[in-house]
């Protein structure tokens, strides 16, 4: 092992820095065995289990409007957009609004929110989105968008996957 001052990257490799990473909870608590003060060996301590959050699926619709764009401008953004984010199921669009249709998977629907919300200002440059602002949003969780379209009412069916016109 070699030692160097505190902050200087060792030789070869590439400026990369090792960082710790704590134990977690309950660390010093669970043991194997335990000896106690007379050398005998308590049971095993019983490890709770750990409560996971599970993530479900959301139904995000987000709308978003602005000065008019050339449509061929727009359909390549939102074409762009579909390839940097998988998930997206379909966009609709106008030369000054368009509306984006996908699942996200999230702990909650705060976490689902916020994802939507950053979407289309993490994406604007990349896919070159038009200067647009979001002016819409709808998060629904898995279930409340079935009960929608089974009772008819829902959102109009995302027919085709893809970029459309309105």
């Amino acid at each position: 092992m070699r030692r160097a001052r505190p902050g200087a990257p060792p030789r070869g490799t590439g400026g990369r820095a090792l960082t710790s990473v704590g134990a977690g909870v309950g660390f010093d608590e669970v043991r194997s065995v335990d000896r106690t003060s007379d050398g005998t060996t308590d049971p095993e301590p019983v490890v709770a289990k750990e409560e996971r959050t599970r993530s479900k699926l959301w139904h995000i619709t987000l709308s978003v409007s602005g000065t008019e764009t050339p449509l061929k401008e727009v359909r390549r953004g939102l074409e762009q957009l579909a390839n940097d984010h998988p998930f997206l199921l379909t966009s609709r669009y106008a030369n000054d609004h368009a509306e984006i249709r996908y699942w996200e998977e999230a702990r909650d629907l705060h976490d689902a929110a916020a994802v939507a919300l950053r979407l289309w200002g993490e994406h604007r440059s990349s896919a070159k989105l038009p200067p647009w602002e979001i002016v819409g949003l709808e998060v629904i969780d898995r279930e409340t968008y079935h009960l929608r379209i089974a009772e008819g009412y829902g959102p109009p069916p995302a027919a085709p996957v893809g970029v459309h016109p309105y």
